[in-house]
């Protein structure tokens, strides 16, 4: 029988939190999923064979594992997930992430109450070292919301869809739009993401799903479809304006291969919410952060004022005030506010 769910795990390194993962999962009080493991050739290899084929013992029906024959890099391994999950669902985790208690059984409620659904949208936590030290949440609404397909739909949950653990797909159909075009991206889920979207409805959870671990090293730019775009255990500005220009460049191509009108919405949503993005290169000597903030303008960030505002609050008070700031705004409100044209969706 078909699981319902597929967790999907796009393993390179980090071995040492693969069994906090994989506990998390397994412990899960649901019974429709299975999770897969394709390890992508990295220098850890040996020790993730032997976490998995540990944990396959105790669990010999539930965990499937395989390994590349070479670096695919991110995207690519994505994809090969996908192809060899068996579920009617993708939930991708990233391998060094948690899942909260119960996850799995509100996604699976959702997705039998809503018709058509090929997208959850999940609420996650951050953390630091451990699980109970969590420092922020991600809640983009404050209650359920359904999400009928269209151009609407796609340039609410584009954005949103970028931290991948937690996130939830629809198998086959993402299995039906499969392409190595955006390869080196490390952005393949924002293409699935559009695609589905065009032709299925989404939902958006604000129970907290998925905890995401902070801190960790990147990983991106052994693969070659990632060499010379990005650089292993940094994010340089360069790095960073080429995630950006993959962001753009998917957009761009799903309004004009699928004739959806997207692009612009989802160039002014991203600039409501840069501040993170602005944030990752604030440590930067300041003549590369204002080049850097300058080079995103350019890109069509700039057209909006909050843009420049957490540019300038970045430069007078530093990002841990920002951070801090930014924190307690989310606090009171109770979720991320909702900036600009924000499409709501529909109370569920």
């Amino acid at each position: 029988m078909r699981p319902l769910l597929s967790v999907c795990i796009p393993a390179y390194n980090r071995a040492n939190v693969l069994p906090a993962l994989l506990e998390s999962i397994l412990m899960q009080d649901f019974d429709g999923f299975e999770v897969v493991v394709n390890e992508d050739g990295s220098p850890e290899r040996s020790a993730i064979r032997e976490i998995v084929t540990r944990y396959s013992v105790s669990y010999p029906a539930r965990i499937r594992y395989f390994e590349n024959d070479r670096n695919l890099g991110f995207d690519a391994n994505l994809r090969s997930l996908v192809e060899r999950s068996k579920g009617e669902y993708c939930v991708f985790m990233g391998n060094d992430d948690l899942m909260c208690k119960g996850a799995l059984a509100i996604l699976a409620d959702a997705i039998k109450r809503h018709p058509q659904i090929g997208v959850v949208v999940r609420s996650y936590a951050s953390f630091d070292g451990t699980q109970d030290n969590i420092n922020q949440i991600f809640r983009y609404f404050p209650d359920e919301r359904f999400f009928t397909a269209g151009p609407d739909t796609i340039s609410t949950v584009y954005r949103r869809s970028v931290v991948i653990p937690g996130m939830v797909i629809h198998r086959d159909a993402a299995h039906r739009h499969a392409t190595a075009e955006f390869d080196g991206t490390l952005l393949y889920q924002l293409y699935l993401v559009a695609n589905i979207l065009v032709e299925m409805n989404a939902v958006f959870l604000p129970q907290i799903i998925v905890l995401y671990r902070n801190g960790g090293v990147p990983d991106f730019g052994n693969a070659e479809a990632e060499r010379g775009k990005f650089v292993p255990a940094d994010r340089t500005p360069t790095s960073s304006l080429q995630f950006m220009r993959g962001m753009l460049d998917i957009a761009r191509a799903v309004e004009l291969n699928r004739g959806v009108l997207v692009y612009r919405r989802i160039v002014s949503d991203i600039a409501n919410y840069s501040y993170p993005i602005l944030a990752v290169q604030v440590s930067r000597p300041l003549n590369i952060f204002v080049s850097y903030w300058w080079s995103l303008a350019r890109m069509g960030f700039g057209r909006a004022p909050l843009f420049h505002l957490y540019f300038v609050s970045l430069v007078l008070l530093g990002a841990k005030r920002s951070d801090a700031l930014i924190a307690m705004i989310k606090r009171r409100v109770g979720h991320t506010p909702n900036l600009g044209a924000l499409f709501g969706g529909k109370k569920a």
